[in-house]
């Protein structure tokens, strides 16, 4: 979201029909020189990383409709559409990375009940608007 406090890490979403099918994207995204990280703990998302070197790049492929799939962009139109909300999520991350400068796990965990209280409002928000996932920002 452009002008929220983050990281200097591109992250990519990608959706496909099915997270066993990886020859759709396997082969495609580590010919570009990605990184595939078979060890992530995380089995709802399949994940590659920038080669050596590169500017740091994240790269999640996630199942088209599936929770993993939409609560990012969930979470990413809320705060689009709430700048208040963006705002606060920007002070706890900073608050966090303060607190957690050299402990990433630490930091991950502090601001895990932000974050879950900006998704049940954005549930709510949801709920009421009938949101659907946004236009892709590619």
């Amino acid at each position: 979201m452009p002008g929220l406090a983050a990281k200097p890490v591109i992250d990519i979403q990608i959706s496909v029909a099915s997270l066993e099918a990886t020859d759709a994207f396997l082969g495609p995204l580590t010919d570009m020189g990605l990184v595939y990280r078979a060890d992530n703990p995380e089995r709802t998302k399949r994940y590659f990383r920038e080669p050596p070197g590169q500017r740091r790049t994240h790269v999640h492929v996630r199942q088209l409709g599936s929770f993993s799939q939409q609560f990012p962009l969930l979470f990413r139109d809320y705060l689009r559409c709430h700048l208040s909300a963006a705002n606060e999520y920007a002070a706890a991350k900073r608050h966090c990375a303060a607190k957690f400068r050299n402990d990433r796990p630490g930091y991950v965990q502090a601001k895990d009940a932000f974050v879950w209280d900006i998704i049940r409002r954005a549930d709510a928000w949801a709920q009421h608007t009938g949101w659907t996932p946004g236009p892709s920002d590619a």
